[in-house]
């Protein structure tokens, strides 16, 4: 005989709290453990059994109703987010740092939808994002934060804002941030998995690891379902980075953690505040104090370079550069200036930082520099 629907309702809401109540117990049981070479074994059969649970709960919630997102388009050289708790001061620091109008109120949820500014700084455009506010829960969805958390993921910089009359914030919404796939300031581990039918695990190591073992290794892949792969490590990783690569749904992103309302405490206070969030920079969005300070480090943390065009025949400009990323080559630059540039593409000439002479020809492949000089020659 076929159960009543809310049977069936109330047997699903037991089964979805018993596996929230079972990961919250077993990462308060890893909050309390020092991991070392000694417990390593044990933290990673937790952490796989923490990760196999989320996955089931994601997968379950996903099979929900659908919710509208926020869609945004992006323009500029980057764009930056701003998360933080509801009144932490995000409006007030975009209306203060860009051409924004967003509504500020000493009330909670005053911004219901994603507000864009433009920080115009040092030649380059940076659209800043004012959304919702973060609160506990938000990667399961509680206040619109899935929503906000998946502009994050599209963000080139995220910028963590704190109050300092609620500096308990931060971690808080680190953790959120961190179930949300999202990782800060930190890089993708070098780490290759290669599934195949059969043969077990065989692990390949290019670097010493200090505090993962072969044996935790092999765990790990068990306890996640991974039987039968390859697996080359290419740089010195933990328990956590090696569930993040094979779970695959992570996003590396930079993050600022910035302490606003730095006029509200004395000065002994936002010292001690400022050591508790690892604040890179404390400021006052509505006194407007240090934000001069705050835009160079948004600059300089998106890694910008500055490249200056040169026509055939003519000197260059070295008026308006354009914005390029750390890392960017000759053939990023072409798609930057025009879509057929690349197909139409024959060489470049460069003068500059990253030439070994002057007017070094130089194909698509080549990584730029600051204060490069580029004239591209097409077909």
């Amino acid at each position: 005989m076929p159960q009543p629907k809310q049977k069936l309702g109330e047997d699903k809401e037991k089964k979805k709290a018993s596996n929230y109540d079972r990961i919250a117990e077993m990462e308060a049981e890893l909050a309390k453990m020092q991991y070392n070479k000694r417990t390593q074994y044990h933290y990673g059969l937790v952490r796989a059994k923490i990760s196999e649970l989320k996955k089931k709960e994601e997968l379950r919630s996903s099979k929900g109703p659908a919710t509208s997102g926020y869609s945004v388009r992006k323009t500029g050289d980057a764009t930056v987010i701003l998360v933080g708790f509801p009144s932490s001061g995000k409006s007030s620091l975009l209306n203060a740092i860009t051409n924004a109008n967003s509504p500020v109120g000493a009330y909670e949820f005053t911004t219901l939808s994603v507000i864009p500014g433009l920080l115009e700084y040092k030649e380059s455009k940076i659209q800043i994002l004012d959304v919702p506010g973060i609160v506990q829960g938000a990667a399961s969805g509680k206040g619109r934060g899935r929503e906000v958390l998946s502009v994050m993921q599209n963000a080139d910089l995220a910028i963590i804002l704190i109050d300092t009359l609620r500096p308990n914030a931060y971690n808080i919404i680190m953790k959120e941030v961190n179930d949300a796939h999202l990782r800060l300031n930190k890089r993708k581990p070098d780490v290759k998995i290669k599934k195949k039918p059969k043969g077990g695990i065989n692990i390949g190591k290019t670097v010493k690891l200090e505090t993962l073992s072969n044996e935790t290794i092999v765990s790990i892949c068990k306890e996640m379902r991974l039987n039968n792969a390859d697996i080359l490590i290419r740089s010195d990783i933990g328990v956590d980075d090696f569930i993040d690569v094979i779970e695959g749904n992570k996003v590396y992103i930079p993050g600022l953690t910035v302490l606003n309302k730095m006029d509200l405490v004395d000065n002994a206070r936002l010292d001690e505040i400022r050591k508790e969030v690892h604040a890179d920079i404390c400021i006052s969005a509505e006194e407007k104090v240090n934000l001069d300070k705050l835009k160079d480090m948004i600059f300089n943390k998106l890694d910008f370079i500055r490249v200056y065009c040169k026509e055939v025949g003519k000197k260059a400009d070295l008026q308006i550069p354009l914005i390029m990323r750390r890392g960017n080559t000759i053939r990023d630059m072409c798609n930057k200036l025009h879509r057929d540039f690349v197909n139409k593409f024959r060489f470049a000439r460069v003068w500059g930082p990253s030439a070994k002479f002057p007017g070094q020809v130089l194909m698509l492949n080549h990584a730029l520099a600051d204060g490069d000089v580029v004239q591209i020659h097409l077909k």
